[in-house]
């Protein structure tokens, strides 16, 4: 029957063409089936043991997290040597001739990979170290081979440290040559939450000159131009913009743009911070130089952030993650600056134009830090102006029951 399907012979056949072994084509050798790539199954690989006591597995744990670190960090072996060399230079009763052979040694290994060593944290303490104790030629051949990264490393975590102690035991060509290497970058540095300390660190090092060379890229970016000015004798930048017949609304507007990250970051702690601030306040407007105060009184009377355990005193600290955070202190930042004159003309210009509001916040924030400030050569200015120009007499009363002067 035509279309009525297939015979019913035909699935029996397909069964049975299936089971047959396929005939070679006619075209095929007797050498063609020895040319067929042959299979064979490969053997089960071994399943590794697994860790069944305790002390297999931290072992297992500890392989493992060896070899992580070894393809993350590529100068892993090296780290693992210094920080072997560091904990013996580090120690108090070494000799100065056995630390000096540590450092020498330390420095050796070093040789050629300053900069890549500088950004970690634990070679950066060793680094740091080895700068402390080492020979001047020792110390030279550092600075020299970290000098065209030094801008870069201000902006680290951890090297921040090492470009400070390179610029505290620098000597005077050493530092001329890295304060000419911040000429441009002085605002966008200070701006940044790290690299700020490293400007204040060369501004106190500095000398006159150099230190209005760093001011005034702060002020204005026309007064860069006018190089003789940090041969001048000290002036105030009211006297240099009268003197030079600068505009007095451009050199506020560049100024602002400078301050105003400043104190959005609440980087404040710093002497050229605390200038350029007490600078802006002279050729300010009564209305700018009161919001300024306004937004600075906040951060004075909050807790200051200080880094404990970076800085290396005497003999360096085993970093551990807590010490490398910042901290919040219980005394109030504005005790801090009492230190210095510029601390204490800012101090000063808060009791002048905060208002009541803010006085009143002022003296809250030096609850039991009476003595101290009344101990302090700059602070005790500060509580006796204090005194004279509040005339709350029951807010006044309030500072000497903060804390006994007996």
């Amino acid at each position: 029957m035509a279309g009525g399907g297939d015979h019913p012979g035909a699935n029996k056949r397909k069964r049975e063409a299936a089971g047959r072994p396929k005939a070679p084509s006619k075209g095929a050798g007797p050498g063609d089936a020895a040319k067929r790539k042959k299979t064979y199954d490969a053997p089960a690989a071994k399943p590794k043991p697994q860790p069944v006591t305790a002390k297999e597995k931290r072992v297992a744990a500890k392989e493992m997290s060896e070899s992580r670190k070894m393809k993350r960090k590529p100068n892993y072996n090296l780290e693992k040597e210094l920080a072997v060399l560091w904990e013996k230079m580090r120690c108090r009763d070494v000799s100065k001739e056995n630390r000096s052979k540590l450092v020498t040694e330390a420095l050796r290994k070093m040789d050629g990979k300053y900069f890549e060593i500088a950004g970690s944290h634990v070679t950066a303490r060793v680094l740091q170290t080895c700068v402390k104790w080492c020979s001047q030629p020792e110390r030279d051949a550092v600075f020299v081979a970290l000098q065209p990264h030094l801008l870069h490393l201000s902006r680290k975590k951890y090297a921040v440290f090492l470009v400070k102690k390179l610029i505290k035991l620098a000597t005077k060509k050493q530092l001329a040559l890295f304060i000419s290497s911040l000429h441009g970058h002085v605002a966008s540095l200070l701006r940044h939450t790290i690299g700020a300390a490293v400007v204040d660190c060369t501004f106190h090092q500095a000398t006159p000159p150099q230190k209005r060379s760093l001011l005034l890229e702060l002020y204005s970016t026309e007064l860069q131009l006018f190089k003789d000015l940090t041969e001048q004798k000290s002036c105030s930048l009211l006297e240099t913009i009268s003197k030079l017949g600068l505009q007095k609304s451009s050199v506020l507007q560049y100024m602002t743009t400078v301050i105003q990250p400043l104190l959005e970051k609440g980087i404040v702690e710093y002497s050229i911070v605390h200038t350029v601030i007490l600078e802006y306040l002279t050729i300010a407007d009564k209305t700018s130089a009161s919001d300024v105060i306004r937004q600075l009184i906040p951060h004075l009377t909050q807790g200051s952030s200080v880094v404990d355990g970076d800085e290396l005193s005497g003999v360096a600290e085993v970093p551990t993650k807590s010490k490398a955070k910042k901290k919040r202190s219980s005394e109030p930042l504005l005790i801090r600056i009492m230190q210095t004159r510029e601390g204490l003309k800012i101090g000063l210009a808060c009791l002048k134009h905060g208002s009541a509001k803010d006085r009143k916040k002022i003296i809250k924030s030096l609850k039991g830090q009476n003595m101290k400030l009344a101990l302090g050569d700059y602070g005790c200015l500060f509580l006796a102006c204090l005194l004279s120009i509040v005339d709350d007499t029951k807010l006044v009363t309030k500072v000497s029951q903060h804390q006994s002067f007996a």
